[in-house]
């Protein structure tokens, strides 16, 4: 069996992605077959690997750290929410049904332990190493009988746990230590260690508390990851950023021409791939927020209505917080707009669904010419097309099937009237020339002199940062103790931290 690792979090968003990215990167360098796993996921956030399974985009993106294609067995259970108490499941890369919490929680979680350890023996025996990503936090007591993805998993495959802390948000060290006194005895026995993430200042004055930690755990700390800018990664479980923030911290390139392009994306409920947006926030000039209110598309060059778990609900807050008429007066006027998948539907003539809300007939913004029909199998493709000459690769996920009855030119699998424009496919605004082959015609109807930058290469970007991710590992960690606890398992005879949880 191969060596392995699961990195836990004392919390969501500790940083546990991105982390795990960052160890497959740093041992890829040093020419270690490496793969990432993570049982279970949350996310709206999705993608479709190449034989039509869909995964979570964090295990897209940390199999493309380790160099290699993503495949449903880097995520065999993906959850993606559907309303405050239900998630659709989706087993090895297929729905299986739509469950509520305590449905999921109250026996179907525990009946695909099987299913996982398949996947990670399967990986292992393929690899030389595994990179494990939990979920959460694995003190989470309440939910510990039917863990499938943290100290579960841990146990049943015997991976040593690295314990993940977001020192950024305080109160690191009494997390790092409720985190391992929460768990049983057995679990604690896996628990190797601390690794604190987003750290700013003198790392000197961290280490008293890192040699207590020690003292009061016996265990140590694998590094201290500094606090780095701009290291933005598809996001998982909530969108991390503000409504009416930028879309990343990362500062905005000046643009190549005279102006800048202002991009406004609607932060509908249930938002699905919104790392969408990602490749034209990259682009030098692009300025790209998120909102909520209608008075904030009055200054947008365009509008982007994405993707969404929810598209009759989303049409409905539209239309309460009058954004929906803001959006058909920006079409009327052929100022531009972008709807993606659900987006995409929503601005179609109609909506059928009896499947996703099972509202039956709803009618659209009617903006384009468009009927949309739910249907029960969902479509999950990698489409590769054309459009304004360029090359455009995208993939589809979606149960809204539709019957696009005329525009003004076809666009991709949709169409486009006026200075609106209507797909279900994500990503296509990845592939670079059609990106700016886009944005040149966006310019042109907004009436902004925005020239696209001719060499922004957002493969090349994404490589960048998850190399830097790499470079925190490398630089910042203790990477032979940390190849040592990947490789033999965690120490024999770790102590007992009490009071511990039942076994």
């Amino acid at each position: 069996m191969s060596a392995g690792l699961l990195v836990a979090g004392t919390t969501s968003d500790a940083g546990k992605s991105v982390v795990t990215a960052g160890i497959c990167r740093w041992l890829v360098r040093q020419g270690v077959k490496v793969a990432p796993f993570k049982a279970q996921n949350m996310s709206l956030n999705s993608f479709v690997t190449r034989e039509g399974a869909e995964i979570g985009r964090a295990q897209a993106m940390q199999a493309q750290a380790c160099r290699i294609e993503p495949t449903a067995l880097m995520n065999p259970v993906l959850l993606k929410p559907g309303g405050e108490q239900s998630s659709q499941v989706v087993l090895l890369g297929k729905p299986v049904g739509e469950l509520s919490a305590r449905g999921y929680h109250g026996g179907r979680q525990q009946r695909l332990l099987g299913t996982v350890l398949d996947c990670l023996a399967e990986l292992r025996s393929t690899y030389d190493a595994v990179i494990c990503e939990g979920a959460g936090s694995p003190a989470e007591i309440n939910l510990r009988r039917t863990d499938i993805v943290n100290m579960g998993i841990a146990r049943a495959a015997r991976l040593p746990v690295l314990v993940v802390g977001d020192i950024d948000r305080g109160g690191v060290f009494a997390s790092f230590f409720g985190t391992v006194a929460l768990l049983s005895r057995e679990d604690q026995e896996l628990v190797a260690g601390f690794l604190v993430n987003k750290f700013r200042g003198d790392v000197s004055l961290l280490e008293p508390g890192l040699d207590m930690l020690r003292d009061l755990t016996g265990r140590p700390s694998y590094g201290v990851l500094p606090f780095r800018h701009g290291l933005s990664i598809d996001e998982e479980d909530g969108l991390r950023v503000s409504l009416r923030g930028a879309v990343r911290e990362s500062t905005v390139a000046p643009p190549v021409g005279e102006d800048v392009l202002r991009v406004a994306v609607c932060a509908v409920p249930l938002m699905s791939n919104f790392t969408d947006v990602d490749a034209l926030a990259a682009e030098p000039g692009v300025v790209v927020r998120f909102v909520d209110r209608p008075e904030e598309l009055a200054d947008a060059d365009l509008v982007v209505v994405p993707g969404t778990r929810g598209t009759v609900r989303a049409l409905r807050w539209l239309r309460e917080r009058g954004l929906a008429d803001a959006l058909v007066r920006r079409a009327a006027q052929r100022r531009p707009v972008l709807g993606i998948c659900g987006g995409f539907q929503l601005l179609g003539e109609h909506i059928e669904d009896d499947v996703e809300s099972r509202a039956g007939h709803v009618e659209g913004l009617g903006v384009l010419p468009v009927r949309v029909r739910f249907a029960r199998e969902k479509t999950l493709t990698r489409p590769v097309g054309e459009a304004y000459g360029e090359r455009v690769e995208g993939y589809e996920i979606h149960h809204g099937v539709a019957d696009v009855r005329g525009g003004d030119e076809p666009f991709l699998d949709g169409c486009r009237v006026g200075a609106t424009w209507g797909t279900h496919w994500h990503g296509s605004l990845e592939s670079d020339g059609f990106r700016r082959a886009f944005l040149r015609e966006v310019a042109a109807a907004a009436g902004r002199r925005f020239v696209p930058a001719p060499d922004t290469s957002f493969a090349a970007l994404r490589e960048e940062q998850l190399d830097r991710l790499g470079d925190l590992i490398e630089q910042h960690a203790d990477t032979d103790a940390l190849w040592r606890l990947i490789e033999s398992g965690a120490p024999q005879g770790l102590p007992f931290i009490p009071p511990g949880a039942p076994a």
